[in-house]
Order: C-alpha cells, then sequence, then structure tokens
C-alpha cells in the first residue's frame, strides 16, 4: 500500500518548488510598475486596444511604433497577428476621448415650411442639393401651399421634405467602426496613414477608461474573496471541524498561486496578458479544487466512524487511497476536453483555457497531497500539545522515605 501520508514532506517541497517562482515573479509586478510580473490588459489597466491592417502589407510593427512614439505614445505595444493585422495597445488615457468621425448627416428638418410633412425616410435618406435652395422657400410661409410656387427652381425642395416612395428606411448607413478622423486617435490615425500609407481594413477599436477598470479590478478581489471565504465556511459546518475549512483554503491559495505565477512568468518573458475571463477561470479552478477536497475529506469522516481508535494518519492515507481512482479518472476526463480546446479552440480563448488546464491540474494534486496530509499534521499537532497539557497537569507523586 503507497503510504502518501508518510511521504507527505516531498509533495509539501515539491508544492513549494511550483509556487515560489511564481510568488517570485507576482511580487516583482508592484516593484517593477508593471515592467515584469503580471501583465494586465485594458480591461484592468483603461486604455486602448486597436486591430487594423494597411494596405501595405509589408509595414512591420517597428514602423508602427516609431509613428507612436512620435505622437508621445512611448509606451505602446504593436503586435502582427498571424492574418497579417497589426494589433496596438496604448494605456494613453487621452486616446479614449476620440470619437469617431460621424456620417454625414442632412440639415433637412430646420428648413421644413410650415405647410410640409416631416417624414423618417426623408431624414435618413441621401442628402439631396434640395436644401441649398430651401433658404428662398422658408422665407415665404405660403411658398409650398402656393401652385405658382411650382414655376420658380427654389420650393422644388418642398417635394423631398415630405415622405414619398422612393425614401426608404433601408438606406440608413450600416453600422461599422469607422477609422477614426478627429480627436486625439484621429491625429495617430492621421500620421499613420501619411507615414506608412491608407488604412485598408479596422477590425477592433476598443477604449476603456481608468474608472471602469478601477471597478473591474475591485470586482475581481471582491469574488474571489467572497468565494473562498465562503468556501471555508461551508466546508467548516459541513464537517464540524475548521481544520477541514481550513486546509482546503490552503489547498485554494496553492491553485490561485499556480495559476497565477504561472502567467506572471508567462507575463514577464511572453508578454502574456490576463483579462476579465481570466478571473472567470480562477472561479472555476476554485470550485473545481474544493469539489476533489471535499471527495476525500468525506470518505476521511466515514473512516474515522468506521475505525475508530486508529491514528489519524492510517485513516487519512486509506481514504486517499480509496478515492485516488475516482479523482485522477474525473479530472482526467476534464483535462482531455481542455487539451483539446487548447489545441483548436483558436487564440480568441487560448489563453482562458489555458488557465483553467493549469488549475485543474494543480486543484487535483492539491486535493490529494496538500489538503489531506495537512490535516493529518494538524491533528497530530493538536494530540501532541493535549499529551503535554495532560502530562503536566498531572501531580507529581513524592517517594516515600
Amino acid at each position: 500500500m503507497f503510504d502518501v501520508i508518510g511521504k507527505k514532506r516531498y509533495f509539501f517541497a515539491f508544492s513549494l518548488l511550483l509556487t515560489i517562482p511564481g510568488l517570485f515573479f507576482i511580487i516583482l509586478t508592484p516593484l517593477t510598475n508593471g515592467d515584469a510580473g503580471l501583465q494586465f490588459s485594458i480591461d484592468y489597466t483603461g486604455g486602448t486596444v486597436w486591430e487594423l491592417k494597411f494596405e501595405d502589407a509589408a509595414v512591420t510593427p517597428d514602423q508602427v511604433k516609431a509613428v507612436l512614439v512620435a505622437q508621445d505614445l512611448p509606451d505602446s505595444t504593436v503586435v502582427k497577428t498571424s492574418d497579417g493585422f497589426l494589433l496596438i495597445r496604448t494605456s494613453a488615457t487621452p486616446l479614449g476621448q476620440a470619437q469617431p468621425s460621424p456620417t454625414a448627416a442632412p440639415t433637412l428638418a430646420p428648413t421644413l415650411a410650415p405647410g410640409a410633412t416631416q417624414g423618417t425616410g426623408a431624414v435618413l435618406s441621401t442628402p439631396s442639393p434640395a436644401p441649398s435652395a430651401s433658404d428662398g422657400a422658408s422665407a415665404s410661409p405660403g411658398a409650398s401651399a402656393s401652385p405658382g410656387a411650382s414655376s420658380s427652381p427654389e420650393p422644388s425642395a418642398s417635394p423631398s421634405a415630405s415622405a414619398s416612395p422612393s425614401a426608404s428606411p433601408t438606406t440608413a448607413p450600416v453600422a461599422v467602426i469607422p477609422i477614426p478622423s478627429s480627436g486625439p486617435l484621429g491625429e495617430v490615425a492621421t500620421a499613420l496613414q501619411a507615414e506608412l500609407g491608407p488604412i485598408a481594413d479596422q477590425r477592433e477599436l476598443t477604449t476603456v477608461g481608468a474608472v471602469v477598470s478601477a471597478d473591474l479590478i475591485n470586482q475581481a478581489i471582491l469574488l474571489i474573496l467572497i468565494g473562498s471565504l465562503g468556501i471555508l465556511l461551508w466546508i467548516t459546518f459541513r464537517f464540524h471541524d475548521v481544520k477541514f475549512g481550513f486546509t482546503a483554503l490552503v489547498a485554494l491559495v496553492h491553485d490561485v498561486l499556480v495559476v497565477v505565477g504561472t502567467f506572471a512568468i508567462l507575463g514577464t518573458f511572453f508578454g502574456v496578458q490576463i483579462d476579465a475571463l481570466f478571473v472567470t477561470a480562477m472561479l472555476t479552478i476554485i470550485g473545481f479544487s474544493v469539489h476533489d477536497t471535499i471527495v476525500v475529506f468525506d470518505r476521511v469522516r466515514e473512516n474515522k466512524a468506521r475505525h475508530a481508535g486508529e491514528p489519524i494518519a492510517a485513516i487519512v492515507n486509506h481514504s486517499i487511497l480509496q478515492t485516488f481512482g475516482r479523482s485522477i479518472n474525473t479530472s482526467l476526463t476534464v483535462v482531455i476536453t481542455l487539451t483539446a480546446l487548447l489545441l483548436f479552440g483558436g487564440s480568441a480563448i487560448y489563453y482562458f483555457v489555458l488557465a483553467l488546464l493549469i488549475g485543474i491540474v494543480s486543484g487535483t494534486y492539491s486535493s490529494i497531497f496538500n489538503a489531506s496530509p495537512l490535516v493529518v499534521v494538524w491533528q497530530e499537532w493538536e494530540d501532541r500539545r493535549r499529551g503535554r497539557l495532560a502530562a503536566a497537569g498531572r501531580p507529581t507523586r513524592r517517594a516515600s522515605s
């Protein structure tokens, strides 16, 4: 029979080996002001993400970066995607003030004659030269009602002001993301096109303000804290022992450190960023890790009642071996699914799936080799403490002379 509890020190040492490097890079994040460690997306930092493609396919990220530096955006990053788009990220908040250039809208409504009827089709239709002659028509209230007014060219604007079968709401402009032409972002777009040629396509233009990003950070931290506290209270209540709740929480912290530390290392060396989906992945990992831990703890509780009087180490080790196959099979099924998603799911969810995959493997390990042995360590410490207290409380007998 494999003695998991007897080798608990090796498993604890392996956990430290997994968490310490990641913890080091996590600490580097505030020390280096974000230059190393965790790299946050604009969901948490605020800024602009702009994905575009030039007509000249030979344009390189370095050329775009040079233009951005000239536009006082030295902290921008430019990456070329596999399909030829250039992904620009900048944390500069002034770009958030840029507004897309509005489509031209006819100013026909203010020049309508008093007797004319206003139709929605005329407002949405393409403007005609008629409004240019509307000054003369609007000066005369009776121009649209007078039959003789049709001989003069000025009142020719009044028929176009009324709803006609030729005007159709389907002529409304299609909702697209226009290339900015005004504001700070418009200035950057103008400079890019002046240096590198026309922009052929624009796939994404997203701006997140500093207030929104601060709210997202607070919500992410609050969600993780509430989830962890709720798990601690529920497991303590369910097993009537704070040891089970606290050791389960320690296993959760281990899993969080493994995943966050891995992404801190990836962010340092490969520029991998964490976004709002990362919080979803962390909450999923926490739930899955606790699921495995509860399975083992529930078997420990049953075996404590069946084998009362046996050492706690033997009871926990027997419980781990009884549930080992179930835990591995359950986790392996999820790992196979996530591996398929990682390989074929596309770049949009790649790092989300990667976080889930690392967390579920780590959660399975910590439930079996960390949480349960910690219960044994805590219980043996309590037994030794009670033994010392009992020995200290016994009265000493004097030898009779």
